[in-house]
């Protein structure tokens, strides 16, 4: 995946993002109660309502998310003539950085989707809604107030949750508007037919949803890989990113070109809305010039966030950069894997197009001479793995004396370096058993050595790998500085 300080840059260009959000707005209620005993008059359980707040919902959960990440936003949606929607304006109002256009439609209910919450645990949710088509004045207006957006935004978001504010080809016609114009559109979907989407950039669909509009398997990665690729030929839409709950998310282009985000969330107490982040995260990313695959990247560390609080809530920028932080503190330990994990890891990264790279030695004591040889092997490949020799190993091979560091305190050091992506501590003499398990494509080792004195130079040729030799620094060597330190 891209390195921690890569996203925290993205996170600062989300600023520049102006994101054109257009779908079913809503009210979300959230009624907090005990249930303590059930009901005489029927089995079923007695709520006791405690508390209740009332926040923006669908589209406008993307929206306010959008404006939470700093991005700007063009708001445009339908409302009915009700109290829902006065308090629906009220609250887009108090947005900072948004621009709304709310249509009133006086023959539609606000929809008002009610959960009623217990012990942290839904017991129900109830709503008040009207699913229909827009009239035909009603979906005038909110063409016309599409096409006014984008004159400026660099992103369209359409939030389809099937209550009628994109049905009957107003997608269609949205997503056609904004290809015109070389505007990139990210789809948070709806139904079983994907045409209605054709042309878009991005959909996101969860497992179920994936499953019901293809009618194929999705139970593992590779099934998910299958469908999401079917789904993108048959709807021509250009990529799918299937959301997969506590599994994490798949961003498939086609069948030979995906990625998969592990889930980021450490704790979860509310799903409610995660969905809305996700979509807005790589909206706003893309709308500030950031690509899809890292705007994916940071909707996957704003979704851990947001699961980890009550209702639906926001993603802000400085949570992402706080969770990113985070990750940067853990990252030194992260990075050392088994053989196996480095394995599977280096699988990944060629799936995505990475070109893996190894080079090894002890480390003893880190000197400029080891940084310059790690930074040539970081230069010839976009992945680089580090091979350290185990602390039995290296006092084989330097002595009873040696190492002067624990291979805990080398690997951690290695590890703290940006120009690693991977540590495998290996207890044997020579790395031929990593090598010959990882299959780097570019295997690089000190220019003290030729090609023909390598141990692994015929495992490396065999499978048709790439040596390099590095240039060594003068001067600097960790028995030289243990000698003076002694003398």
């Amino acid at each position: 995946m891209d390195d921690i300080g890569s996203l925290i840059t993205c996170v600062e260009k989300l600023k520049d993002g102006y994101v054109l959000c257009v779908g079913d707005v809503m009210l979300d209620r959230f009624v907090y109660g005990d249930v303590e005993r059930i009901s005489p008059e029927a089995p079923i359980p007695v709520f006791r309502i405690i508390s209740e707040n009332v926040m923006l919902g669908g589209a406008g959960n993307v929206a306010r998310n959008i404006a939470g990440l700093g991005g700007r936003t063009r708001f445009v949606s339908i409302v009915g003539s009700d109290q829902a929607g006065r308090d629906v304006t009220a609250q887009v109002g108090e947005i900072a950085d948004l621009d709304a256009r709310l249509i009133t439609d006086t023959s539609r209910n606000t929809t008002i989707k009610t959960r009623y919450i217990a012990s942290g645990q839904q017991m129900m949710r109830a709503d008040y809604e009207t699913v229909a088509p827009l009239d035909g004045g009603t979906r005038k207006s909110l063409l016309n107030a599409a096409a006014l957006g984008m004159e400026n935004c660099s992103a369209l978001v359409l939030a389809d949750y099937g209550k009628g504010t994109l049905s009957e080809g107003i997608a269609g016609e949205l997503i056609q508007m904004a290809r015109l114009r070389s505007i990139p559109v990210i789809v948070d979907p709806q139904g079983n037919t994907y045409d209605a989407y054709m042309g878009a950039t991005l959909v996101t669909p969860n497992r179920k949803e994936l499953t019901d509009a293809t009618g194929l398997p999705t139970e593992t990665t590779d099934e998910i890989i299958m469908a999401a690729a079917h789904l993108a030929r048959q709807s021509g839409i250009d990529a799918v990113l299937a959301t997969r709950s506590g599994d994490g998310m798949t961003l498939v282009r086609n069948a030979e070109n995906y990625a998969h985000y592990p889930a980021e969330a450490k704790e979860v107490f509310d799903v409610s809305g995660a969905g809305d982040t996700v979509v807005a995260c790589i909206t706003t990313a893309v709308a500030a010039g950031i690509c899809i695959e890292q705007a994916v990247a940071l909707a996957n560390v704003a979704a851990g966030i947001v699961v980890g609080k009550l209702g639906t809530a926001v993603a802000y920028a400085d949570d992402l950069i706080d969770s990113l932080h985070q990750q940067e503190r853990a990252t030194g330990e992260a990075k050392v894997l088994s053989l196996t994990a480095a394995r599977d890891t280096a699988g990944v990264w060629r799936n995505q197009g990475h070109t893996v790279g190894f080079t090894n030695g002890c480390f003893d004591l880190l000197h400029p001479g080891h940084l310059a040889a790690i930074s040539q092997a970081r230069a010839a490949c976009d992945k680089l793995i580090v091979g350290l020799n185990s602390d039995s190993s290296t006092k084989r091979l330097k002595g009873d004396d040696r190492p002067v560091q624990t291979e805990t305190a080398r690997a951690a050091v290695l590890a703290s370096l940006e120009a690693v992506d991977l540590v495998v501590i290996f207890a044997e003499d020579t790395p031929a058993k990593i090598i010959e398990a990882l299959k780097p494509e570019v295997f690089v080792k000190g220019a003290d050595y030729t090609v023909e004195q390598i141990p692994e130079a015929k495992i490396v040729q065999g499978y048709g790998g790439r040596i390099v030799l590095a240039e060594l620094a003068e001067g600097h060597s960790t028995t030289a500085t243990i000698e003076r330190l002694t003398q």
